[in-house]
């Protein structure tokens, strides 16, 4: 078997180590043993999210032991090591009455908000290796500066662990990352910044969604939204936190099948008084944000049409960096659903050349590409371009 049956290979495993049958198993998951057989036999390579969601779920694992979702870093490293980031996120110096072992002078403030702002543009330019090498030495010396300085150093020390929980998303570490976005809201909480604490519940509800929490993850978000809900005379950056919070409610919402409109009008109403695009602590929301997650909702929920009417709402512009590489995953994925595979393998390409390292990580795109393989009797280059640069034939 190849890399493509790598999710039957598991399911398969999973299923006999709990004396199920195929049929049990689909009984609990709500699923045809149809698709159970030929995930397990590799006849059928691929499968949703909802599909996968369900699976998990029944066999009461992690969503990850089901995607092989891992350290896909390879040689690109640039000297970093997932390692040495964990450790800074695990330190025993963070049990009570323990030295961190971090002294001299603390680094001023404004020298270690630049550093936190390189490493968020590093995140969204998708350059992890360079990301993973900075992140351990800066959380170090966030703590420093914060434990001498108090609430001056809440915001970069919050964004450095709210960083590394992101990248341990990306890297199949949904724990650790848990525990990174759980140190960064701890620390906000601390600050005076009510708007910088709330949004940090995005990236913990985001890490929730990883792990098939789904009603946690919308209920954290939808409730944080409800918390810090703006006036109409509200500062532009207020309004942005809550309509962010709002689209990230909405992941969680399609991916379980319940309504999602209400947060595409709540959060539209937001973008349209917005106007553009607002940027706010490492994230950003507009018009854009409200399309982008539209096309991701209704991805999701299989009606390609209308993530496709959606996707039409971006401009050259409004996304850059690895967060357009998502949305062009979702409009490559409608593209499929729709019968377009010259579209959507188009899409893949532009989405690949955006930041191969962060493509391989992504699972969507993995499952696309098998889909797109298995379908072709006589894959085309480009696709055979694609399946090599996610080892899928490893």
């Amino acid at each position: 078997m190849n890399d493509g049956s790598s999710i039957g290979r598991q399911l398969k495993r999973i299923r006999e180590d709990q004396e199920l049958t195929q049929e049990e198993l689909a009984e609990r998951a709500g699923l045809s043993r149809d698709i159970i057989a030929k995930l397990e036999q590799g006849r059928r390579q691929s499968a949703r999210l909802t599909t996968l969601i369900r699976l998990a779920t029944a066999l009461d694992v992690d969503l990850s032991q089901l995607t092989d979702k891992r350290d896909r870093m390879g040689a690109d490293r640039d000297g970093g090591s997932v390692m040495a980031l964990r450790d800074a996120l695990l330190s025993p110096s963070f049990l009570p009455d323990l030295d961190d072992g971090h002294d001299g002078e603390p680094t001023p403030v404004s020298d270690i908000k630049a550093a936190v702002d390189d490493a968020c543009r590093r995140y969204w330019a998708g350059d992890f290796p360079a990301l993973i090498a900075q992140l351990p030495g800066l959380i170090a010396e966030a703590r420093l500066t914060h434990s001498s300085l108090g609430e001056a150093a809440v915001y970069p020390l919050a964004m450095a662990y709210d960083l590394a929980a992101s990248i341990m998303v990306h890297l199949g570490r949904d724990d650790l990352a848990a525990i990174g976005a759980e140190r960064a809201i701890t620390t906000a909480h601390g600050g005076s910044d009510e708007l910088l604490w709330a949004t940090l519940h995005g990236t913990y509800a985001w890490i929730m969604l990883h792990q098939a929490r789904l009603e946690d993850a919308e209920r954290l978000a939808a409730t944080m939204a409800q918390r810090i809900e703006p006036s109409f005379s509200a500062p532009a950056a207020h309004i942005a936190v809550w309509g962010n919070l709002l689209m990230t409610a909405l992941a969680p919402a399609a991916a379980a099948g319940r309504d999602v409109d209400r947060y595409i009008s709540l959060a539209a109403a937001g973008a349209e008084r917005l106007g553009e695009r607002v940027p706010f602590y490492n994230s950003s929301f507009g018009p854009a944000t409200v399309a982008m997650q539209a096309t991701h909702a209704y991805t999701v929920r299989r009606e390609p049409a209308k993530a496709l009417k959606a996707a039409r709402r971006i401009h050259p512009g409004d996304m850059t960096g690895i967060s357009y590489g998502r949305h062009l995953l979702d409009v490559a994925q409608a593209h499929l659903d729709a019968r377009h595979h010259g579209a959507a393998i188009q899409r893949l390409q532009e989405a690949q050349a955006l930041s191969p390292v962060w493509f391989r990580h992504q699972g969507v795109a993995r499952s696309l590409v098998r889909e797109i393989r298995e379908e072709e009797t006589r894959p085309s280059s480009a696709v055979r371009s694609l399946v090599r640069s996610l080892d899928l034939d490893r």
